[in-house]
């Protein structure tokens, strides 16, 4: 995670973000806060990343890697405005000993990556349409190993794959259906039998944008309706206010980069 030190919204790059609403910045730290510590009484350990300033999105730090069985496979992003992300974040790797690779193609790590290590002998997959080149899904293929499907994301407020789908434990998902063109919505089908659906009105509240560690799934509080969702499927809703991060198009998943090693 990074502490959203230097976050505003002084840019527009999605739907969510508008430049005439002053982000509350106290309130945006106390925010982060509550989630960094949220996750560490539930168990996990959460390492950070120094903010720089002059990158505001950095709190977003899902998106800049997507690592997996101890490789990481680096972001380079579609916008020059968080173009130096990428090397905050390759910093942090090559300094913690993590096998780094450096892309080629335009990805956005984790905001269009996720891994399912229990589904279908371990997938990846992968969005496109928006931020993603599809060239990069077949460049983190043979960086990391393991298959990857791609899925053409088709709303433009659902930018990233982690707007609108979610890994829930090690095997299943919950997604949005219409982020996803018809075909794509075929292949999830086929793979996700059992999958969470979410409505139009979850994916708004960023209830997608959720981490799960297989057991507790933390949401937004506006997620309301898809925590009930992900109970009635057998996970425990956690929830935390994240109000100041989706004035810049993000929740709870865009500030977490998950560690796989």
């Amino acid at each position: 995670m990074c502490p959203p030190e230097h976050f505003t919204v002084e840019y527009a790059i999605n739907p969510w973000m508008d430049i005439t609403v002053p982000v509350d910045a106290a309130l945006a730290v106390k925010q982060w806060d509550l989630l960094r510590n949220t996750l560490v009484e539930l168990g996990h350990t959460v390492h950070l990343l120094d903010p720089v300033a002059g990158l505001p999105d950095m709190v977003y730090a899902a998106n800049g890697a997507f690592s997996v069985d101890g490789t990481v496979y680096g972001a380079r992003f579609r916008y020059p405005q968080r173009a130096d992300e990428a090397d905050a974040h390759r910093a942090f790797y090559t300094r913690t000993d993590w096998k780094y690779e450096t892309p080629e193609h335009v990805n956005e790590g984790e905001g269009d990556f996720t891994y399912l290590p229990g589904a279908h002998g371990g997938v990846i997959l992968a969005g496109y349409g928006f931020r993603t080149e599809p060239a990069a899904h077949a460049e983190a293929q043979e960086m990391l190993g393991r298959p990857v499907v791609s899925l053409r994301l088709v709303d433009p407020a659902y930018y990233h794959l982690d707007t609108a789908l979610a890994a829930l434990d090690d095997h299943n998902v919950a997604y949005y259906p219409d982020a996803f063109s018809a075909a794509s919505q075929r292949v999830l089908a086929q793979l996700f039998p059992d999958a969470v659906l979410a409505d139009r009105a979850d994916a708004e509240a960023f209830g997608l944008n959720l981490v799960s560690d297989g057991r507790h799934v933390i949401l937004n509080t506006e997620a309301a309706a898809m925590g009930e969702k992900v109970r009635a499927a057998g996970y425990h809703p956690v929830h935390v206010e994240l109000t100041e991060l989706k004035r810049g198009g993000g929740s709870v998943k865009c500030a977490v980069a998950e560690l796989r090693p």
